[in-house]
């Protein structure tokens, strides 16, 4: 016999609201800081970078150390920092890059952004453990 599960309509909802939120964040940074064609996109790799350092904190704050409401991970982690990141468009400033003759910017773009965020994730999760310590203690 296969167990009822809840609805799955909340995580939906949450998860849409979330990236509708995350979404017009990093439209709003874009606005604020328009990459001129030929040039490296800081805008989008600023954006990534901090949403990868914030889902790094934010996974280790929800599965190491709070027990939190159960659409808490959806709306933030998949909602709004997926909103929010953009690898998509950085895969298509890379294309750009390339494509309009700035091998040099599309090569360091291509290679610059992965390693950041990874590295971002990296330190934010491990800031965030020291700072927030294991589920019921001190760290």
């Amino acid at each position: 016999m296969t167990a009822v599960r809840p609805s799955q309509a909340p995580v939906v909802a949450a998860v849409a609201v979330g990236g509708g939120l995350g979404a017009a964040a990093r439209y709003a940074a874009a606005l604020c800081w328009p990459t001129p064609a030929g040039h490296f996109p800081w805008a989008v790799f600023l954006v990534n970078i901090a949403g990868c350092a914030a889902m790094g904190a934010l996974m280790v704050a929800v599965t190491e150390v709070w027990s939190p409401h159960r659409l808490l991970r959806p709306f933030l982690g998949t909602g709004v920092l997926g909103g929010f990141t953009t690898f998509s468009t950085y895969a298509v400033d890379v294309r750009d890059l390339a494509a309009g003759g700035h091998p040099a910017t599309a090569l360091v773009c291509l290679a610059a952004t992965p390693l950041a965020a990874l590295t971002a994730v990296w330190l934010a999760a491990s800031a965030a453990r020291r700072v927030l310590g294991p589920k019921g203690g001190a760290a």
